[in-house]
């Protein structure tokens, strides 16, 4: 099966196509720092052609959860690498998740001097913010971002990007999907901006283009991909109209940039609308590099999409939560453990490090 075949991206090889997506655990410490415990889980996932971690803050002012980890201070870049060597060590490839939550925030989860800002002062309505010792709270209202702002977000990303090298990844993926704050200038419905940044589809496109070149400049381009989500729902930003115009035309200037790939989410099994095969293919064509597929794939499916051409690599989220050994288990095509929702964001061990690697699994290994 060619989900198994090896793969090279960029500049880094992987030994097969089996991607470990992005998944936000809350494991970190209340200061955004990782820990220990994070190295224990992703060097478990080792067995992935690639781990993509959990979205990363690249500032304080994009630190809106409660124990996400950050990359924006020393502290954080050597707890990074505590992981980075566990993963090698394990004979794995990772690279970090730039995300900025910009106005998905509570500013109780954030450093003191932080502040909530987006492209546009406009609250979210309906997502909740979990806030440890408050539960969930109404997120808190964003200011809208200044030209100075900008320009001092831009280089938030490219000194976390340094930082993520220094630490020890392979590469970052910049996280512009799921309603954060690059999608929320890419979206019409949280970009209501008049200047350069707002407007035109290549007005609102303009934020994550800027962050792709400078991020790539800095780092490599062929360490570099990014997160896209069309159709996307999450966290309350929407694309009533030119959906196809507006990723295609996003598409053609990363190929400009020369990024190592596009990962498309694609959030149709948890309820968004469905991602079209003709726009995926629209985005492949364009782009000319490679493509990452996700959303809600078992075995069956990933191989078929990769032998239909519609991607080079397939990510998987939630089956790896409890399946440590993932991509054994899809390479023998056994059974699949079920995670514990109730342990998905929790502090500690449990629903974490605690999931089992089959017997015959660890003499591989």
């Amino acid at each position: 099966m060619i989900l198994f075949d090896a793969y090279e991206i960029g500049s880094t090889s992987l030994k097969n196509r089996i991607v470990m997506a992005p998944l936000t655990r809350c494991r970190a410490t209340a200061d955004h720092i990782p820990t220990d415990l994070m190295a224990t889980y992703y060097s478990q996932r080792a067995g992935a052609g690639l781990i993509i971690t959990e979205g990363t803050a690249p500032s304080p002012n994009g630190a809106g959860y409660a124990r996400i980890p950050g990359i924006y201070n020393q502290e954080q870049t050597a707890a990074w690498k505590k992981v980075t060597d566990a993963v090698h060590e394990a004979n794995g490839k990772i690279f970090l998740q730039l995300m900025h939550t910009g106005r998905v925030s509570h500013k109780a989860n954030m450093p003191e001097n932080a502040r909530v800002l987006a492209p546009s002062a406009i609250e979210l309505e309906e997502t909740k913010m979990y806030v440890d010792g408050e539960g969930e709270l109404p997120t808190t209202a964003p200011k809208a971002m200044s030209s100075e702002e900008i320009t001092a977000t831009i280089n938030e990303y490219v000194k976390a990007a340094q930082n993520a090298i220094k630490a020890g990844f392979d590469g970052v993926e910049v996280h512009g999907a799921n309603g954060y704050l690059i999608e929320q200038f890419i979206s019409p419905t949280s970009n209501q901006r008049s200047d350069e940044y707002g407007g035109s589809i290549e007005a609102r496109c303009k934020f994550a283009i800027e962050v792709a070149q400078r991020v790539s400049d800095a780092i490599g381009k062929e360490r570099v991909g990014i997160r896209l989500s069309p159709y996307g729902v999450m966290n309350e930003v929407g694309f009533e109209e030119a959906v196809e115009e507006t990723f295609v035309y996003l598409a053609k200037q990363l190929r400009e940039i020369g990024l190592t790939y596009i990962h498309i989410a694609d959030h149709e099994s948890m309820g968004a609308p469905e991602v079209p095969n003709s726009i995926k293919e629209k985005i492949a064509q364009h782009f000319g590099g490679t493509i990452i597929l996700s959303g809600g794939y078992n075995r069956e499916q990933a191989n078929q999409d990769l032998e239909n051409k519609l991607g080079h690599l397939v990510a998987f989220g939630r089956p790896y939560i409890a399946n440590p050994d993932l991509a054994l288990r899809l390479e023998h095509d056994e059974v699949l453990a079920q995670p514990d929702p109730d342990y998905f964001y929790t502090p500690g061990e449990k629903g974490y490090t605690d999931y089992a690697i089959l017997e015959h699994h660890l003499e591989t290994t």
